[in-house]
């Protein structure tokens, strides 16, 4: 039985929603040295520049900054290494599929920790142009608006 139950979230990458259209979500472990477990349970990450990619049937994660645990020594990690992913078999000939079809690229959405076990939630994305951003960003305002209207109908019908 782990000591921790439930699900504490370390870093999302809310920047990725905004500039990718999600298709399907992974939920992946990482292979962890351990300061950098140490350095996640302080609650420091980035994921922010952060992308998945799939090579000779193995997942990978780059480019995510966990910086160095600040009680650490000789023993300390690279902020910015690549950390490999755990998932199965299956899942990964999915993800090569989607990726090689084109246009799809792998992002962490969330790093957080799982019953004690660290996790990465990576997501099948598409990048979003200007124009589609800024229609997703009206669209989001445009239905505030609207709960907004009915509240306010339905408070002066009381």
């Amino acid at each position: 039985m782990p000591k921790e139950q439930g699900e504490k979230l370390v870093a999302s990458n809310k920047r990725a929603r905004h500039d990718y259209a999600i298709e399907k979500t992974y939920e992946a472990g990482l292979v962890l040295t351990g300061t950098e477990v140490k350095s996640l349970r302080q609650g420091r990450a980035n994921l922010t520049d952060g992308y998945a990619y799939i090579d000779n049937g193995q997942a990978f994660l780059d480019a995510v900054n966990i910086p160095e645990y600040s009680q650490g020594h000789w023993t300390n990690h690279a902020a910015k290494r690549t950390r490999k992913l755990l998932l199965h078999k299956e899942e990964i000939i999915k993800l090569s599929h989607a990726v090689s079809a084109g246009g799809y690229t792998l992002v962490p959405l969330r790093l957080y920790f799982s019953d004690g076990r660290a996790k990465v939630e990576i997501a099948v994305a598409k990048g979003k142009r200007e124009f589609e951003k800024r229609q997703t960003i009206r669209e989001r305002e445009d239905k505030r608006e609207a709960e907004r209207a009915m509240r306010s109908r339905n408070r002066l019908g009381d």
